[in-house]
């Protein structure tokens, strides 16, 4: 219960935020450093109690890495969606909805969405479950920095996502077209499998 709670807060404050900075349009640089500074300091607040994935691709790469078991996962995963719907539902009665953009070309989105979710993944995995950093103090910082990142690199691309419960929460507060949630699960859990692939390969003996 604790671990669902955990991962339930963390991820209702991370779409919210997504919504609260995003819908009322004209956000600029804002919207980025807003959500990139959210996960880090939800990142540092649930981190000892859940791992503090608040992403489902993030629960799968820990799963493949071994730091998870798959008993967990579906309190995992229900705990993301359920607090990123929350999340969508309340930033809509805070701020109304959004417009989404009807038009994404698949295959670029599919890239980015893939590359940054690898790379938010690889980040979490190296700074957050690897012996070599055990016990470090910037693992929030690194992985609030990498969403940041990658809502500045691709965000006008892909809709900057990278997490599948975010995909979920982004067309329920008309952010994103439902036709474009394969995009976003596809290349999100295909990211996270394959951080998990070549942290193993990178780490053979941090098994």
């Amino acid at each position: 219960m604790k671990k669902f709670l955990s991962e339930f807060i963390g991820t209702f404050f991370l779409v919210l935020t997504i919504g609260l900075t995003v819908i009322p349009g004209n956000a600029g640089v804002i919207a980025p450093l807003a959500i990139g500074s959210v996960l880090m300091v939800m990142v540092y607040a649930g981190g000892h109690i859940s791992g503090a994935h608040y992403n489902p691709a993030v629960t799968l790469a820990v799963l493949m890495r071994g730091r998870c078991a798959i008993s967990e996962v579906p309190i995992y995963l229900g705990a993301q969606f359920a607090g990123a719907a929350a999340a969508a539902f309340t930033a809509m009665f805070m701020v109304g909805s959004g417009t989404a953009i009807e038009t994404i070309d698949a295959p670029k989105a599919l890239i980015a969405e893939f590359l940054f979710t690898f790379a938010l993944a690889y980040v979490v995995l190296n700074v957050a479950t690897a012996k070599g950093t055990s016990g470090n103090s910037f693992y929030g910082l690194a992985i609030g920095f990498i969403v940041l990142a990658g809502a500045f690199s691709v965000g006008s691309i892909s809709g900057g996502a990278f997490n599948p419960a975010v995909a979920i929460g982004a067309p329920l507060m008309g952010l994103m077209s439902w036709n474009n949630i394969w995009i976003h699960m596809v290349a999100d859990f295909s990211g996270g499998a394959a951080a998990a692939i070549v942290f193993k390969i990178l780490n053979p003996d941090d098994q």
